[in-house]
């Protein structure tokens, strides 16, 4: 605390003053605000609880210095400007972007230690004095842990003993000290992931400096030495602002100067809790004692007389009273009324095994703790501490060092620092709840889950506290149940009448506290959400006005309006270009994958329907590929180079699903197979050149290659030179027109599409884009998958029984092709459709129904349902694609389509609607 500077800061709309080291809690506090909000259920006023992670209650909403909704009071340090306000049981999301910077890093060491705790810090201490590097992450602004600065080691100071240690561990090259950081995530192989707050303490964060980070740590060992959290005593009525945990009261007097009450209250069963009722007495304050326990040692009465402390022992709080505010005025006992301002509750401690569970530690009922604790260890994890159920200061010094059941790692002999003023918490009696009515009997504050919601759920045949907390939602808020989990637990199994520790607890897992959506997403948002890809020649598209469409990653042109024209005006240009003159098309996003090996042939045999390992080299073969189930995943071209090597050509969006596909068979069930695979995508630029014109150009760009249709057939291709720039013709057609695709490396790629366009000028070649690509294909009927097929079409649904081979033993898919469902007469299939009405343009994804001039009554039996739709320049028309039930035998039929409220007549034809001879194809 820094005393000498005061901040200013605004909450529900007042003024407030405070100091640097403060929390917003602290200040409130100070200045005698108790309520922050009203509960999500009940409407109940709420305040503060608790005074770190652990406060099931005290929630804000932030308005300045950055917008953030439902923030712990207990965890915002104090800023000047910092404007908060009080949540009405939920909070809201922001009205204005958060332009806060978000990153991750990654850390490796051979010894994580999560808690700068005593045991903590012991820990870390004697793992770089091994030699280990060490990181070392504290959710706190400072070290010490639960440490209050009365305490006394080696005849010192407490903190003296932090500050000599961490000085030491910072004089260390090899130890990375990580304050403000909350690990939230334990995984497998010691992978832990933890929230760095690195600016939010700063009133005028530098805008190069993020606002969180998240370290994705990989640790050869786990320490974790997270303490533990004091629990509450169920009573009536327990959720009144001023009632708080006792050691959250003595903390906020050590460590923020803070009285949290002038006329305190302390019910307890647990030693620990005199302590912080010596100290409030000793800072002013009137503190009356309940101590359930009907006797207490001689030790511990004169410790409490001699502080003042009024001390009632045998005494229970069974409820209170409030006043208008809702604010707590009375502690009810068993015997009557105790005035107060604030209530401290104690009923013991809950180590917090949160990261020890996390990677299926189990845990083990304590009954003299009252609590689950680390049980059987878990390899490359120790926990050590309060957290692993040590509750005495000497204990958890040893326990860092190494001297404990589940040690860490030990070299040399290193002493432990001697422990004075610091004896054991004696837990006597443990008390779940008083009496009283269960409906007034808070055990979740955040959620208002009361006892009463308990027996409901048991009631309701609930035997397992996984499906009480789901029935009642207890232990679902912020806090994950850190007050309220292990009293669901006991208080359930007190109902079922089982032992607490045959009920089990619920399962910790990530994240241990709140994690912001935008740390998690680090950088990745806006336009780096997803990676943009761009073709070699973005640039030209960009400059030549090109609209663009996402596919997949990529950024495609989908058309180049010209002055006053549209899409549909640009896409019938387009069009008409290519079917009567010459246009090309940048196609370098389709997927490329070389595939190479002495048996690559036969690894594709099982991949694709048909046969590949037939294929000449100089030759390519159109092949589809299907899933087990025999339905349709991706098409495409294959190229065989030479007998080993082959490059096989995939959709844009298949390009990488393609290539995990084929590795997973590769590596699980064929593993035999000498093949190797790589992704070529991005180093081949392809450019269709096509129409009837096309082999003028191909002609003029290759001179020195017969590009006759006798010399060139379809389907065949060539790898060249020009200029002494590698170049790869292929003649493959998706339009049904002639064409020649040109591949050439990304680098030289703007140079070969500039010389085809000046080639191709005196033909009138016109750019086209996706759109026109996707008119010339369905024009052909050739599908696109993913468009026109939906994970339930077989090849031999789109017209493609020729593509599956009969003469192959075996390939993906093929048992599936013999299934009933798979040879039903009415299963969905590729067909055409022609609106009567020329001029109509059917919707994409329309359902289609019987001919009729009236729907009948819901539900309306559907047919299909229209896959792609476009006006054809070379119809004169419009067209679509649909999936129609027995659709091959439906051609020549009229069927409908609805069209908001009106019923569009169409006629079935077969999918191929233009060229249906393909006299097209060679020119």
């Amino acid at each position: 605390m820094d005393r000498s500077r005061t901040l200013r800061f605004t909450f529900d709309g007042r003024e407030y003053t405070g100091h640097p080291g403060d929390t917003l809690a602290s200040a409130l506090l100070a200045n005698g605000v108790r309520r922050t909000g009203t509960s999500v259920a009940h409407g109940r006023p709420r305040g503060i609880t608790a005074a770190w992670s652990e406060d099931p209650t005290g929630l804000v909403q932030v308005e300045a210095p950055f917008p953030e909704p439902m923030l712990l009071a207990t965890t915002i340090e104090l800023v000047d400007g910092l404007v908060a306000r009080s949540v009405a049981g939920r909070g809201r999301l922001a009205d204005v972007p958060d332009t806060a910077r978000y990153d991750r890093r990654h850390a490796h060491c051979e010894t994580l230690v999560v808690g700068a705790g005593p045991a903590g810090l012991l820990a870390a201490r004697t793992a770089a004095r091994r030699g280990d590097r060490v990181v070392l992450v504290d959710d706190r602004p400072a070290a010490g842990g639960s440490l209050l600065g009365t305490e006394r080691i080696q005849g010192r100071a407490a903190f003296d003993f932090v500050a000599d240690t961490l000085a030491e561990l910072r004089a260390n090259p090899d130890v990375r000290i990580l304050p403000r950081t909350t690990a939230f995530g334990h995984y497998d192989d010691g992978f832990v992931l933890a929230l760095e707050r690195r600016t939010e303490h700063l009133a005028s964060p530098p805008a190069n400096v993020s606002r969180q980070r998240v370290w994705r740590i990989r640790a050869g060992h786990v320490v974790v030495a997270t303490g533990a959290h004091e629990r509450p005593i169920v009573f009536c009525d327990n959720d009144r602002p001023g009632t708080m945990l006792a050691a959250s009261a003595r903390d906020l007097l050590h460590r923020y100067g803070v009285l949290a009450g002038r006329e305190i209250v302390v019910f307890t069963s647990d030693d620990a809790a005199h302590g912080a009722a010596v100290d409030l007495a000793s800072a002013g304050a009137a503190v009356t004692l309940l101590d359930a326990r009907p006797t207490l040692s001689a030790a511990t009465s004169a410790l409490l007389e001699e502080g003042a402390v009024h001390v009632r022992p045998g005494a229970t709080v069974t409820g209170t009273r409030g006043g208008d505010a809702g604010e707590i005025t009375h502690a009810l006992t068993d015997t009557g009324e105790v005035p107060c301002d604030l209530l401290l509750v104690s009923g013991g401690w809950n180590p917090t095994a949160h990261l020890f569970s996390h990677v299926r530690g189990t845990l083990r009922y304590d009954a003299e703790l009252g609590a689950f604790r680390p049980g059987e260890a878990v390899p490359g994890t120790s926990v050590v501490g309060a957290a692993n159920g040590t509750l005495d200061l000497a204990g958890c010094l040893a326990e860092g060092r190494g001297e404990s059941p589940e040690p860490v790692p030990t070299v040399g002999s290193a002493s432990v620092p001697t422990v004075g003023s610091a004896s054991a918490p004696r837990l006597n009696q443990v008390l779940w709840r008083t009496d009283g009515d269960p409906a007034r009997q808070y055990v979740d504050l955040q959620r208002d889950g009361t006892v009463a919601d308990i027996a409901r759920a048991t009631g309701a045949g609930m035997r397992s506290v996984e499906h009480v907390k789901r029935y009642t939602t207890i232990g679902t808020a912020h806090d994950q149940g850190k007050t309220s989990g292990m009293l669901a637990s006991a208080i359930t199994a007190e109902l079922l009448g089982v032992p607490v520790e045959s009920l089990g607890t619920t399962t910790f897992r990530p994240p241990y506290t709140p994690v912001a959506f935008a740390a998690l997403a680090g950088r990745e948002r806006g336009r780096l959400f997803d990676p943009e890809r761009t073709t070699a020649l973005h640039a030209w598209h960009v400059e030549h006005g090109a609209v663009f469409e996402d596919v997949g990653q990529w950024k495609r042109p989908r058309h180049y309006p010209q002055a006053g024209e549209g899409m549909d005006e640009a896409v019938l240009r387009e069009c008409a270009a290519v079917r009567t003159g010459v246009g090309i098309l940048d196609g370098s996003t389709l997927g490329k994958i070389d595939v190479q090996g002495p048996d690559a042939g036969a690894f594709l045999d099982m991949i694709y329907t048909n046969m590949i390992s037939t294929l000449r080299p100089g030759r390519a073969r159109y092949g589809v590929m299907c899933g087990l189930d025999g339905m349709v995943i991706d098409d495409g071209t294959v190229l065989r180079v030479n007998e080993d090597r082959f490059l096989v050509m995939t959709t844009t969006g298949g390009a990488a699903p393609i290539l995990d596909h084929l590795e997973e068979w590769l590596q699980t069930e064929w593993p035999h197979l000498r093949v190797a695979l790589t992704s070529v995508t991005e180093q081949w630029a392809t450019f269709p050149v096509v129409g009837p014109r096309s082999r003028d150009v191909i002609g003029a760009f290759a001179p020195h290659v017969d590009v006759s249709a006798e010399a060139f057939p379809f389907m065949g291709f060539v790898d060249t030179e020009v200029d002494d720039v590698p170049v790869r013709l292929a003649r493959i057609s998706f339009s049904g027109e002639l064409a020649w695709e040109v591949s050439v490396d990304g680098w030289h790629a703007p140079a070969v599409w500039d010389r085809l366009l000046e080639l191709g000028a005196p033909h009138g070649i016109t750019p086209y884009g996706t759109e026109t690509m996707h008119v010339l294909r369905a024009e052909k009927g050739y599908p696109i998958i993913g468009q026109d097929t939906d994970g339930t079409v077989s090849p031999h649904d789109l017209g493609l029984g020729w593509a599956v081979s009969k003469k192959k033993a075996d390939f993906l898919g093929r048992r599936s092709f013999t299934r009933p469902s798979n040879v039903d007469p009415l299963r969905k299939q590729l067909v055409g459709l022609l609106p009567l009405d020329r001029t109509r343009k059917l919707p994409e994804g329309s359902q289609i129904v019987e001919l009729t001039d009236a729907l009948p009554p819901p539900p309306v039996p559907m047919l299909g349902h229209v896959t792609s739709s476009y006006r054809s320049a070379a119809l004169g028309r419009t067209f679509a694609l649909a999936l129609v039930k027995g659709g091959h035998a439906r051609i020549g039929e009229r069927l409908t389509v609805p069209v908001g409220a009106e019923l569009v007549p169409v006629e079935v034809t077969g999918s191929v609607l233009f060229d249906p001879e393909g006299a097209r194809r060679d020119g």
